[in-house]
């Protein structure tokens, strides 16, 4: 299974290569980069294989939510290289790439919860809950955009390891209601979006036929007032 998959929905810029469960990546912290960097890094990738892009199998990309100018650029680079490419593509969230990336890094153990924030600007955060099972994040309920003091960690018998905080919008804690504040017992701020955290989520959605064609690649605003122009010609 080879899969490429991109993610450009924060100041981060990344690709990574899924290779029968070896993962390359090329990352890079690039604010205003994305559009300069992502092709080079996909290039990099598929030559350090001796790949081409025609051996690829699937594309993957984090669909956000995330910064609205990031997230066009991936849908864009994804919905070409799958139309040219006649490949399926499986549409990650940004915020359980996050989730999956704290459950790696501070070896949560399984019946921990993780809540991930991202700043949303116009003094908002998106915001979602995810339970650890099996060592993936699991959505629980919805994602959501608001203010910081209407977050809040759903009451989940599933949780029995506690809340682990994940994202920058985590930097706005104090903001947060005080159960939520409290009921974290640790967070990292540092935390963004990276490729190769979408790769290892799309895999098991490739497998589950989580695919879309490439005209129905589309980014997760959240914000509803924000709309996406599809493939021209494509209704």
């Amino acid at each position: 299974m080879k899969l490429l998959a991109l993610d450009t929905s924060s100041e981060g810029c990344s690709a990574a290569l899924w290779l029968d469960g070896r993962i390359t990546e090329r990352f890079e912290l690039a604010p205003r980069g994305h559009t300069r960097l992502l092709m080079p890094m996909v290039r990099e990738l598929l030559a350090e294989q001796g790949l081409k892009p025609s051996d690829l199998d699937a594309l993957a990309f984090a669909r956000g939510p995330g910064s609205f100018t990031g997230l066009r650029i991936a849908t864009g680079v994804i919905q070409g290289l799958a139309w040219g490419l006649d490949l399926p593509v499986v549409p990650v969230s940004s915020l359980a790439a996050v989730a999956l990336n704290a459950i790696d890094e501070h070896k949560l153990p399984g019946g921990s919860g993780v809540a991930v924030a991202f700043d949303a600007r116009m003094s908002e955060l998106y915001w979602a809950t995810f339970a650890c099972r099996d060592g993936l994040p699991v959505l629980l309920g919805d994602e959501r955009v608001c203010h910081p003091d209407k977050v809040s960690l759903p009451d989940s018998g599933e949780i029995s390891d506690g809340w682990f905080g994940a994202g920058q919008g985590w930097k706005f804690r104090s903001d947060m209601p005080e159960a939520v504040e409290t009921g974290i017992s640790s967070a990292d701020s540092s935390l963004v979006p990276r490729a190769a955290y979408v790769a290892r989520l799309a895999i098991p959605g490739f497998h589950a036929g989580h695919t879309v064609p490439a005209e129905q690649a589309q980014p997760v605003y959240v914000r509803d007032e924000v709309t996406w122009k599809k493939l021209p010609g494509r209704e």
